[in-house]
């Protein structure tokens, strides 16, 4: 990835003064680089996010089920529409760092601390970014916002057991309510063949969007305190270290996914990916092929406001010395079906993990 500096072809190695380039010209610069990182976060989020909106809430809606009518010889059908759906809602919220430094400070500033200061800048918005996505998808509550424009707003998560019926599930000609968050009844120190998470996940997906021949691109992400026991599994087949040349008479997976974290294997029927940020004892369950459970919200182009992180600022004579940092968005569950959330444990029920309650 490029540097600022490295823009203004000048290289981070040197003893250049930011002051020595000038305040607009790095600004500017700045702005430059922050598209790049707003590019690559993006791609990072396609995996869960289904799209940005500017909508504040919509009717999500999926086919319904039911079998034709049969129908005599002049005798019409009746009528019928198609009328499944569920209301959703999505919050955005404002985010923002301030780089604060008086003149001497920044006149001594080089070209390497300013680039570890505005990537400390970058690291943040990186952390919030993921914290309110992981939290969209583990809270298993609806919960209620207050828009500065729009008022009350109701933002839903994964099909969470409440009384909205869903298109009926492989196998049935019902619409019927559904819950994926789950609990699995014994503890991670548990998992077994008998005793197998992902077989359960799978299935839950599988309902909702069918099975491929072969095999479904479904994602189950887990922490690394979770890794050891789902390798154990009889037919865990392990992705190999990418510096050895597997032998003949072995299992080699193909096609493994570009997701966050560590791809480990195919288990089940679903790839196993270790991602230290899910928290201990939780699973959750992605299909990579289906609408991806996530929207976000971001303002309106009518708006002027910049999407992603970006500068802005009140001193154009001192845009660096008065840096002020912004990122509006939020994300809110469009896709009720495509996710699936299990805790390890005895309990009864599921419990949201602490840090996203």
């Amino acid at each position: 990835m490029s540097s600022i500096f490295g823009l203004l072809n000048i290289s981070d190695a040197d003893l250049t003064m930011v002051n020595s380039v000038g305040q607009r010209v790095l600004y500017d610069a700045t702005t430059e680089y922050l598209s790049v990182i707003n590019a690559e976060l993006n791609a990072g989020l396609s995996l869960f996010v289904e799209n940005t909106t500017e909508d504040y809430k919509e009717r999500y809606k999926l086919p319904g089920g039911g079998r034709l009518q049969p129908r005599g010889t002049l005798a019409n059908t009746a009528y019928r529409r198609t009328i499944g759906y569920w209301d959703v809602a999505y919050p955005i919220n404002d985010y923002g760092a301030a780089l604060g430094m008086d003149d001497v400070t920044l006149a001594y500033m080089t070209a390497a601390e300013y680039q570890r200061q505005v990537d400390g800048v970058v690291a943040g918005n990186t952390a919030t970014v993921r914290f309110d996505l992981l939290k969209a998808l583990f809270n298993a509550s609806s919960r209620t916002i207050t828009d500065d424009r729009w008022g009350s707003l109701t933002v839903q998560p994964l099909a969470n057991g409440d009384s909205v019926v869903y298109p009926p599930a492989m196998g049935s000609e019902t619409e019927a309510t559904d819950n994926h968050y789950l609990e699995s009844g014994y503890a991670a120190s548990s998992i077994d063949n008998t005793n197998n998470p992902l077989v359960t996940l799978r299935e839950e997906l599988e309902e909702h969007f069918g099975t491929m021949t072969g095999g479904d691109n479904i994602v189950v992400f887990h922490n690394q305190a979770q890794t050891a026991k789902l390798e154990a599994l009889a037919d865990f087949d392990e992705v190999p270290d990418r510096y050895i040349r597997p032998g003949t008479g072995i299992s080699v997976p193909e096609g493994a996914p570009n997701t966050p974290g560590i791809v480990t294997g195919r288990s089940s029927g679903v790839w196993c990916v270790e991602w230290r940020w899910i928290p201990a004892n939780y699973l959750l369950a992605i299909h990579l092929d289906q609408p991806k459970p996530l929207k976000m919200r971001v303002d309106t182009a009518a708006s002027g406001i910049p999407r992603g992180l970006h500068l802005y600022f009140n001193d154009e004579a001192r845009p660096i010395q008065t840096m002020q940092w912004r990122h509006r968005f939020g994300f809110g569950v469009g896709n009720r079906l495509n996710g699936v959330v299990m805790e390890l444990g005895t309990g009864g029920s599921y419990t949201t993990p602490t840090s996203y309650a």
